[in-house]
């Protein structure tokens, strides 16, 4: 009788585990994962507002465009000579993955100094204008431009900033 009790408990368990294995299934899936080129910037030339006369009295404005026009602005306190000296907005070269769009972080404002004189340089602008897209061949050229702002009577000198001004570009 034990045999007949251990042979049935055999055969029950062989189907219980016959049941368990027949109710699972499972399936693969693959992975897969594309590096692309990293994004970077170079400069290829300084942001350079050239020369500008000032008012002693009255404070003014230089827009640079990013392609490197100059016009005055504010209160007329400054003036452009005709001997214009070295004007320039910034260049950049960005290369990265050919077709990606990419996103443009320009600094808010900077600091040019001439010993204890300083000016600030606000609105920065960039061609293309805050989003670009790398060529078929992953470059694109990029201009920034910004405003310096004069006060009146603001020495003469010749002013640089101490620190870069920052351009930032990021894949979108």
């Amino acid at each position: 009788m034990k045999t007949y009790f251990l042979l049935i408990n055999t055969i029950m368990a062989l189907l219980l585990i016959s049941c368990k294995v027949s109710a699972q299934a499972t399936a693969t899936a693959g992975a897969n994962a594309t590096i692309i080129t990293p994004i970077t910037i170079v400069k290829n030339v300084e942001m350079n507002i050239g020369n500008v006369a000032v008012s002693a009295s009255t404070a003014g404005t230089v827009v640079l465009s990013p392609a490197g026009a100059r016009t005055t602005g504010g209160a007329g306190g400054v003036t452009l000579p005709s001997t214009s000296g070295t004007v320039s907005g910034a260049d950049f070269t960005v290369s990265g993955q050919a077709s990606y769009a990419f996103a443009i972080t320009l600094p808010s404002l900077a600091t040019i100094s001439n010993g204890s004189n300083s000016m600030m340089m606000t609105s920065f602008t960039s061609s293309p204008a805050l989003t670009g897209a790398l060529s078929s061949s992953g470059l694109q050229d990029l201009k920034v431009g910004a405003t310096l702002n004069v006060v009146a009577g603001q020495p003469a000198g010749t002013y640089t900033n101490a620190t870069a001004v920052p351009v930032t570009v990021n894949y979108n």
